[in-house]
């Protein structure tokens, strides 16, 4: 007949050093998970009121290093005869680009900047050949007006530049007043950029994600709730 087993008493001491094995196990295991994290984004958003009227223009520096990335700008053109024209267009260096299309209007001019909603997602995966917002007028007696810009109110500009080689997406937000023949204004009311390099951004999101951080999860169920909220 087998006698049962005894549990061994282990010694405090050796309690203790398997506890702390135990946290040197632990801690390697977060080292592995914090290699393994994804880069966290940071969303730099800057609050701003500046209208842009007939023959004026606006300099926008996303990152504010003293370097203009975008001008916007509106115009008027007169010709000879009956034709005189408003343009809202965005000026901007190589290597730089606004989200939008080519042109689909009559008048032949664009690629057009798409004017976004609010949500929007801007990346790496959107086309940027646009320069033209709006254009408004008459040509030849005729009354032409396109692109998506005429009277949008809080709508977003898609943008891609450069800091230092390497490209960053962010956005622009404009309200912009338009007559049937004329554009009157633009007012920029805030601009944003993600600062890792090639990675999408939300148009009118002012601040990073909502991702849990390391040191959250590693406080288990009492750093995370369920819906993903402290």
């Amino acid at each position: 007949m087998k006698r049962p087993r005894i549990p061994s008493q282990l010694s405090e001491s050796v309690h203790d050093r398997l506890n702390m094995y135990a946290l040197a196990a632990s801690a390697a295991g977060v080292g592995v998970l914090a290699l393994a994290q994804p880069a966290q984004g940071k969303i730099i958003y800057t609050s701003t009121h500046k209208t842009i009227k007939v023959h004026q223009h606006c300099y926008l520096d996303l990152n504010h290093d003293g370097i203009t990335d975008f001008t916007l700008q509106l115009k008027t053109f007169h010709t000879r005869g009956t034709s005189a024209f408003s343009t809202l267009t965005v000026v901007f260096p190589k290597h730089n680009a606004v989200e939008g299309a080519k042109a689909t209007s009559s008048s032949g001019r664009g690629p057009y900047a798409f004017a976004l909603q609010r949500g929007a997602l801007i990346g790496p995966k959107q086309p940027f050949p646009a320069n033209l917002m709006a254009l408004a007028g008459t040509i030849d007696g005729f009354s032409v007006d396109a692109g998506q810009w005429l009277n949008a109110k809080n709508r977003y500009l898609g943008l891609k530049f450069q800091i230092h080689g390497t490209t960053h997406f962010g956005w622009a937000r404009l309200t912009v007043v338009s007559a049937k023949i004329s554009i009157t204004s633009a007012t920029l009311t805030g601009y944003a950029y993600e600062t890792i390099p090639n990675k999408p951004i939300i148009a009118g999101k002012t601040h990073g994600g909502n991702e849990p951080t390391l040191g959250r999860l590693a406080q288990g169920a009492s750093g995370v709730s369920i819906g993903g909220k402290p």
